[in-house]
């Protein structure tokens, strides 16, 4: 069952949300202040978030910094709840890191529909990663050792091509003005560039290398 958190100082709009999503067939906690929400967050790890912005000692963007800074809470959707309009407090929370805002007062619709989305959005982004698991792990099942110490190789000497092209690129420009030295910068910044390119046209080279050669 689907686990939500709701942080709510004001206890009618905290025992709505509860009665609501209940309803629904959730599974609700919910906490009275940002703090008892913080430790709540670490303790349960909810699906979903969602949290009132002004309150007392801890508010709500203390407590979404607090939980993005914590490997175990720092992917959780997170949905503020606010009275505040003002486009510079969203853009604030949205910097943080939360996913959605709900604006006091709220509808019924309103707020399932926000929780709804973001769930959805939550699974298709989980299911991504997956995949993405799934065919690395495929890739480098599928490498033996001659092609991990091919890639070693083409790592260093691609490594060593750049450091290479950097120095004589400085080492002409300390030549006096000419038409041939511009030409050979441009010459040897092009086969630069081309090095470069070439890197780019290797998907997630790095992270296979790292995750590879580790």
């Amino acid at each position: 069952m689907v686990k939500l958190l709701i942080i709510e100082d004001e206890v009618e709009i905290r025992a709505n949300l509860l009665e609501l999503l209940k309803l629904e067939g959730y599974s609700v906690v919910g906490a009275d202040n940002g703090m008892t929400g913080l430790i709540g967050a670490m303790e349960h790890t909810p699906d979903l978030i969602i949290c009132d912005v002004m309150m007392p000692k801890l508010d709500g963007y203390d407590v979404l910094r607090a939980l993005r800074q914590e490997p175990k809470t720092m992917g959780i959707p997170f949905i503020f709840l606010t009275a505040l309009t003002n486009k510079s407090d969203i853009r604030r929370g949205m910097v943080l890191g939360a996913d959605d805002y709900l604006t006091k007062p709220f509808t019924r619709s309103e707020v399932l529909s926000a929780v709804e989305s973001r769930l959805q959005k939550q699974a298709i982004s989980q299911a991504q990663i997956s995949e993405l698991q799934k065919e690395s792990q495929l890739l480098h099942a599928g490498l033996n050792n001659d092609q991990t110490a091919l890639l070693k190789d083409m790592r260093q000497q691609l490594n060593d091509a750049v450091v290479k092209l950097d120095i004589v690129i400085n080492t002409l420009k300390t030549l006096p003005p000419s038409e041939q030295r511009e030409r050979s910068i441009a010459l040897v910044q092009n086969v630069c560039a081309a090095e470069i390119k070439m890197l780019g046209r290797v998907p997630n080279l790095e992270y296979l290398l790292e995750t590879t050669l580790t």
